[in-house]
């Protein structure tokens, strides 16, 4: 491999999407898309990353956090004049350039290297295209090529004539260029055209008026160059992804019980003999090891599930949550940086946050850990084997000792020692016989109201 840099345009306006987060912002298994077609840039080992903003430039520059270069397209004149605004970031650099665009974020690292090795063959193409081979055409500009990939023409499709509109090869916009060449082609790309911008693939039809020769590569994807410039086409594309994911989680071992409901993110990993039941989400930041069974209706994020554990249903772990082996959280539990230990229980009706649980706890129905003054969090630890009765409020800072009990109902606000029993109950108060002449009175009173209305009219409701 060549050293080569990627020029990413990502400064259209994105008015179809009408949000006021900027399009290639927008995320796809819960990362951005201009995230993904990073990621996969970063993989092939890119020298140099520049992303072309435009508006909303902020918002992409707060994204990147210097994680890339940037350069400001302001007019927005077309593609050409947008790759050209990188000319400058890109000074003194010599090697392989490939374009991409922010908006088509699922173009793979092996289609790139392909792009540049094509780019680096024998007959030195001064620039080479992405092409793709839709089922239908539509209004793709068209690649006209001989059958060994030589480029003879690009033509748009407004300009085509009836037989190259018949060429099913379409131009997805991707190309790469050695950077002297790209940047010279450029300044030689006019605009005299209908909307007076400068077009990128002009620069094929320089190079080949002077006999230079052009090639293309084309994918077997058409998702691949997907652009995404809607809200339908980001739903479509999210669709599309979550499906394969769901095969490919199904190839490996895991057995979706109602697949098109499970929704996975991006990084979501998951080991063999998994079951997941309908309608489970899973946020970013999730691991989960063999032989767990999620079961329906949770969300899980941020959370590291160990082999045998058992979550559901109607769960949700939020990021920071550690499930060691054999450990269970039942129906309608929330938990966030929590610790639960080998074989711990917390089966239903619980909030455990901010806490470690140790091995075997039992944690009741209606218990929280009350880790937040308003102010400050603070932590809960319970050791190993410990009992918390239902309805109990554990008020952090608090430790709860080794085979400790914590008593039904009570609130604990100190340290319960190893072994304790600790019951915080107020004074049960008993009146025998109040409840039955409650009763009594409570009748006479109400017969007496529905003598004194008309009609038979009472207070029923």
């Amino acid at each position: 491999m060549h050293d080569f840099a990627a020029i990413i345009l990502a400064a259209g306006k994105g008015t179809r999407m009408k949000s006021d987060l900027h399009k290639v912002l927008h995320p796809i298994a819960g990362r951005p898309m201009l995230e993904h077609l990073m990621a996969s840039v970063e993989e092939l080992g890119a020298a140099r990353q520049v992303v072309v903003v435009g508006a909303g430039r902020e918002q992409i520059e707060t994204a990147l956090d210097g994680r890339a270069e940037t350069c400001l397209q302001e007019p927005q004149l077309g593609t050409g004049h947008a790759v050209q605004q990188a000319q400058g970031v890109l000074e003194g650099f010599a090697g392989d350039v490939l374009v991409l665009y922010g908006d088509v974020p699922f173009v793979r690292a092996q289609t790139m290297r392909a792009m540049l090795d094509r780019l680096n063959g024998p007959d030195a193409p001064a620039v080479v295209v992405l092409g793709f081979e839709p089922e239908d055409p539509l209004a793709y500009g068209r690649i006209i090529a001989d059958d060994d990939g030589a480029i003879v023409r690009m033509v748009e499709y407004r300009d085509a004539d009836e037989g190259e509109r018949a060429c099913h090869l379409c131009n997805s916009g991707l190309m790469a260029a050695k950077a002297g060449d790209l940047f010279a082609l450029l300044g030689r790309v006019g605009n005299d055209n209908a909307q007076g911008e400068y077009y990128l693939p002009d620069i094929v039809n320089i190079a080949i008026g002077e006999g230079r020769p052009c090639a293309v590569v084309i994918t077997d994807d058409e998702d691949e160059v997907a652009g995404i410039n809607s809200r339908s086409e980001l739903a479509r594309v999210e669709a599309r992804w979550q499906a394969a994911r769901r095969e490919r989680a199904m190839a490996d071992g895991a057995s979706l019980t109602a697949p098109e409901t499970v929704f996975f993110s991006w990084d979501t990993e998951l080991g063999r003999d998994v079951t997941i039941e309908p309608n489970v989400v899973f946020g970013p930041g999730v691991t989960i090891a063999d032989h767990v069974r999620i079961k329906a209706f949770c969300h899980i994020e941020g959370a590291r599930i160990a082999s045998g554990a058992q979550v559901g249903p109607f769960a949700r772990l939020r990021p920071g949550t550690m499930m060691q082996e054999g450990s269970f959280v039942g129906n309608f539990v929330e938990t966030k940086k929590a610790v639960l230990g080998k074989g711990a229980k917390a089966s239903h009706l619980s909030y455990i946050g901010d806490a470690t649980v140790g091995a075997h706890a039992n944690i009741g129905a209606g218990t929280i850990t009350c880790n937040y003054d308003g102010y400050f969090k603070y932590h809960t630890h319970i050791g190993e084997r410990a009992f918390i009765g239902s309805n109990s409020a554990l008020v952090a800072p608090v430790n709860i000792g080794p085979d400790a009990i914590v008593a039904a109902g009570s609130t604990v606000s100190r340290d319960v020692a190893a072994g304790e029993l600790r019951m915080v109950r107020a004074e049960q108060l008993v009146k025998p016989g109040w409840a039955d002449r409650f009763h009594d009175t409570m009748k006479k009173r109400r017969e007496a109201g529905r003598k004194d209305k008309p009609d038979g009219q009472t207070h029923d409701r």
